[in-house]
């Protein structure tokens, strides 16, 4: 006999006899929700009533209403008004995507995500990879809308995190017909979507490539068989060799919960995963023989899909075991769920150095053709091949070749002053090897005495907070013959 877990929802929406069943204290509860709710909402609003406020108006006027500006600028003020006015008197002309084709692709992407709040739309912040993005795209009039647009996300990275090929399924507009499409003059001749999204996107996030698909059901999410990361770091002292060893107990196929933050609280209550590939290299540009503490690694680790910040607690794991604070096997006891099912306190390491570098897709999707005029299409692979633009990758390379300049100099300023200073340390009191380059990937408080992961105050074990959400009518959970099934 196993159980059948689900979300709630039932609290959000309810008619007034529904409200009378309930009992106080679930009323209590969803008022207290009510209340937390307005409170953000409030928050969000004050928030965007000082950012207006901050834009200012044109005209700043005195306390008695006259204008402090002087005649020129009150004449060109003046002409602004009365252009805005006519503008906005003037009836817009509004795409009619009516008359338009449309054709399902993948875009790829990348972007830098150390300035942004993450990929995914959030409510209270439009500073997200995926505000910008479908921004650029109704801009375009590439779609009309998110909704109509047929639209999956490859994989959704955290806030500060990167991506080297963040790809989307989507329906964009096309100049041909549907069964022109795949012509090779038609390829060779239809919008330049990569080139159009990259002049109105911001420079740090920017479009690579599309692919035409045949499939209109093809989802990059679901049809995305492997995601590979790779998280940069300094040596500084670290022991890449137990780093390494480490690395190789991680691949397998079993529960990260103890290498994970475990979102119960949205229903996910499956922590098995399969890690095909993980290992330390060193960056292909570095010299492992010069400055040897400022020799750059990356950790590379492949599998089908991954757990909220799992590759940071793995990170923040090998770290210790880089400084020599824990054992390789420490691995093995966190992954040994049935010895160890409350996982250790600690903090996962910094988000800004991963990003996801690499995503492979199936030839064939696992999705059922929906459109019965795209029955003919069965027996053909959907994925075809990645189309590219040469200008628009000689402009990608520039912008890159610029953000990389300008990152280069300020890193050779700080290690020049290194240089000079470790020199010193050396001549006056000599002091050597000095490596803290990797300490900063470690968030929080640093105590003076360690003590080890596995006698640290542990979390709250899963089945513990799947009763507490239980409790709280988050979750539902029922007895079935079936087996273990999870629903959100």
């Amino acid at each position: 006999m196993s159980v059948k877990i689900q979300i709630n929802r039932n609290l959000k929406d309810l008619t007034r006899d529904d409200l009378e069943k309930l009992s106080k204290a679930e009323l209590i509860d969803k008022i207290i929700r009510l209340q937390s709710y307005n409170k953000q909402l409030r928050n969000i609003l004050h928030k965007k009533l000082n950012e207006d406020d901050q834009n200012g108006d044109l005209i700043k006027l005195t306390e008695s209403g006259e204008s402090k500006s002087s005649g020129n600028e009150t004449t060109a003020i003046n002409h602004t008004i009365k252009s805005n006015i006519s503008q906005e008197n003037m009836p817009s002309r509004k795409f009619d995507f009516n008359k338009t084709f449309k054709r399902h692709v993948l875009l790829k992407f990348l972007y830098f995500g150390w300035d942004y709040q993450g990929f995914a739309c959030q409510e209270d912040s439009n500073n997200t990879i995926e505000f910008h993005l479908f921004k650029a795209l109704t801009r375009t009039c590439l779609i009309e809308s998110r909704s109509s647009a047929n639209y999956q996300r490859c994989g959704r990275t955290d806030k500060e995190v990167s991506a080297f090929c963040q790809v989307i399924s989507i329906d964009l507009r096309s100049k041909y017909a549907e069964e022109q499409q795949f012509d090779e003059d038609c390829l060779a001749n239809e919008i330049d979507y990569c080139g159009l999204l990259n002049r109105v996107l911001p420079k740090n996030i920017q479009c690579i490539s599309w692919m035409p698909i045949r499939n209109y059901s093809y989802s990059a999410r679901f049809d995305c068989m492997t995601r590979t990361y790779r998280y940069f770091f300094p040596e500084g002292g670290l022991n890449i060799a137990a780093m390494q060893e480490a690395c190789k107990l991680l691949q397998r196929h079993t529960d990260f919960r103890n290498l994970c933050k475990m979102d119960v609280n949205n229903g996910v209550t499956n922590y098995v995963r399969h890690i095909e590939e993980a290992n330390i290299h060193l960056c292909s540009h570095e010299n492992e023989s010069i400055s040897k503490g400022y020799t750059m690694h990356y950790l590379e680790i492949k599998a089908n899909a991954f757990l909220w910040h799992q590759i940071r607690c793995i990170m923040a794991v090998l770290l210790l075991i880089g400084h020599g604070k824990e054992e390789p096997s420490v691995i093995n006891e966190l992954l040994n769920v049935e010895k160890n099912p409350c996982k250790p306190q600690y903090t996962p390491a910094m988000g800004f150095p991963l990003n996801l570098y690499h995503c492979e897709f199936r030839d064939k999707s696992e999705q059922k053709i929906l459109n019965p005029s795209q029955q003919e299409i069965e027996d053909l692979p959907d994925l075809t091949k990645w189309l590219h633009n040469e200008y628009n990758l000689r402009r990608l390379v520039e912008n890159l070749q610029s953000e990389w300049s300008q990152a280069q100099i300020k890193a050779t300023m700080i290690r020049s002053i290194l240089y000079d200073l470790e020199q010193l340390l050396k001549k006056e009191f000599n002091v050597f090897d000095i490596n803290w380059q990797s300490s900063l990937l470690q968030d929080g408080i640093k105590s003076k005495h360690y003590q080890k992961l596995m006698n640290r105050k542990r979390c709250e074990s899963l089945k513990n907070r799947i009763e507490h959400f239980v409790k709280k009518q988050r979750l539902t959970v029922t007895k079935q013959e079936d087996g273990l099934k999870e629903e959100q």
